[in-house]
């Protein structure tokens, strides 16, 4: 499907006559673990066109599944998802320059997580610290930026505990995803071992967390939740269950920071018989629509979002043209969607419809070892 020339101006760039917009840098988290990565890479976007123009390995470190940017721009952070570093059992995290002229990354420091296997991070707003989630065992981190970029020591470390249902996923704590809420007050951690999604409450003073009251809401037991969105409005969360391959719809109460379960509605089409875990779940910048990975089925299922209430109902179910999409982004500009096929080292381009949130490849098809995570960054 063709976008009309103008878009309607709800999507994160402004509107676009075809073939023109703004250029970014497309940095690309990978497992060298698996296949032949060497690193963290990195693609010129169009977004006019919706093509990627590789530029090549940028920086070499160890299972830099997930990446963040600062918002000043200047650097970027990668967890290194590994569970032993120099005899300790921990991950690392590693502080990169950028080389806004030729998207090139030197390498600044690394620390480490004080957790094993850590999955995933973010900024905050001052730019001052960084969080992370520590999948292996099971605990939330938080880290000063300090002046250059550099990382320091942990500051807070939260160590979730319990368990759930899953005898063999679920003996212990498996913190998956962390996300600010939009004002920055809370964090909220996906753990999908204990079927919770955790809030902490975020000192932007002096990076410390602190559990919040209440300090979780349940998911559906052996559900398994993994990563988390907020709607722009933030007014709605939506948590997609990697186990159970479901999203959970909540109402969100910014001021306490609260959580209610409104809906669970399925990521697969009915009747699917074979094995299948979901991946990531993202809200469109124009809040209406939300969209979820599926490895097994190897797909993107599309929402439409009701804007009074949150809540979801199926547009689509898009194969991703390749297997095991693990994660996948919306570009800056809102026009397209690229799913990363871990298992066929690949990224494909959608473009998404606007008027119902359907995707269509473009054609576009990179070859790239084990892709995990894609993070943008406007060219200079």
């Amino acid at each position: 499907m063709r976008l009309p020339t103008v878009l309607a101006c709800g999507f994160a760039a402004a509107c676009l006559a075809p073939g023109a917009g703004p250029e970014y840098f497309a940095y690309v988290g990978t497992y060298t673990s698996q296949g032949k990565s060497q690193g963290i890479y990195a693609f010129r976007f169009h977004t006019g066109t919706g093509k990627l123009t590789p530029v090549g390995l940028v920086a070499e470190t160890e299972n830099p599944s997930f990446l963040t940017i600062h918002q000043n721009g200047k650097y970027l952070y990668a967890v290194n998802e590994i569970g032993q570093y120099r005899d300790q059992a921990t991950g690392t995290v590693t502080a990169f320059a950028i080389d806004r002229a030729s998207g090139k990354l030197t390498e600044l420091n690394k620390v480490v997580t004080k957790g094993t296997i850590p999955c995933h991070l973010q900024v905050d707003k001052t730019g001052k610290y960084l969080v992370l989630a520590n999948y292996g065992s099971g605990s939330t981190a938080s880290f000063p930026i300090l002046a250059g970029g550099k990382l320091g020591e942990a500051v807070s470390v939260m160590q979730h505990t319990g368990s759930s249902v899953d005898p063999r996923r679920q003996k212990g704590p498996h913190a998956h995803s962390v996300n600010f809420s939009q004002d920055f007050r809370y964090v909220v951690v996906a753990d999908l071992g204990l079927d919770q999604v955790l809030v902490y409450r975020f000192d932007s003073r002096t990076g410390a967390l602190s559990p919040n009251d209440p300090p979780f809401v349940r998911v559906k037991p052996g559900g398994g939740p993994r990563h988390f969105a907020f709607h722009p409005s933030a007014r709605f969360g939506y948590t997609n269950h990697e186990m159970g391959s479901a999203i959970s719809v909540f109402d969100y109460d910014a001021k306490a920071g609260r959580f209610t379960e409104k809906q669970t509605i399925s990521t697969l089409p009915p009747g699917f018989q074979g094995v299948n875990h979901t991946a990531e779940v993202l809200a469109h910048p124009n809040g209406k629509f939300v969209y979820c990975s599926n490895r097994g089925h190897d797909s993107i299922a599309a929402f439409s979002v009701d804007q009074a209430h949150g809540t979801l109902t199926l547009v689509e179910i898009e194969p991703t043209q390749g297997r095991t999409p693990r994660n996948f982004v919306i570009d800056p500009s809102g026009q397209f969607l690229l799913a990363e096929n871990q298992d066929s080292d690949s990224i494909v381009v959608f473009r998404i419809d606007p008027a119902s949130g359907a995707l269509t490849p473009t054609g576009d098809k990179v070859d790239t070892p084990a892709p995990v995570c894609i993070r943008f960054l406007a060219v200079k």
